[in-house]
């Protein structure tokens, strides 16, 4: 009987993985768009350790692109790392 227990709890684990790879893949799916993935503003801001108010000064003055889908703000990940690549290595002037 504990062995019948063992192979079933082992076969719901199985499921239960599958089902986790199978979400993951849709979530990457539904943050693309034309192939780019999308960052939210949570995201960018867990990933430049800033607040929600200093993504919007970086939208107003027109340093970070970004789109508006369905009422909310995202970011393309390529314009995220060409603002960081700006940021860190800014134009010099001669």
């Amino acid at each position: 009987m504990y062995k019948d227990f063992e192979d079933y709890f082992e076969r719901i684990m199985d499921r239960l993985d599958m089902i986790e790879r199978k979400i993951d893949r849709l979530t990457k799916r539904q943050n693309c768009m034309n192939g780019d993935e999308l960052l939210d503003t949570q995201d960018l801001c867990l990933l430049l350790k800033t607040s929600k108010r200093t993504l919007q000064r970086y939208r107003k003055k027109g340093v970070l692109p970004f789109n508006f889908l369905e009422g909310k703000v995202f970011y393309k990940l390529k314009d995220v790392h060409h603002f960081i690549a700006q940021s860190f290595n800014p134009p010099r002037n001669k």
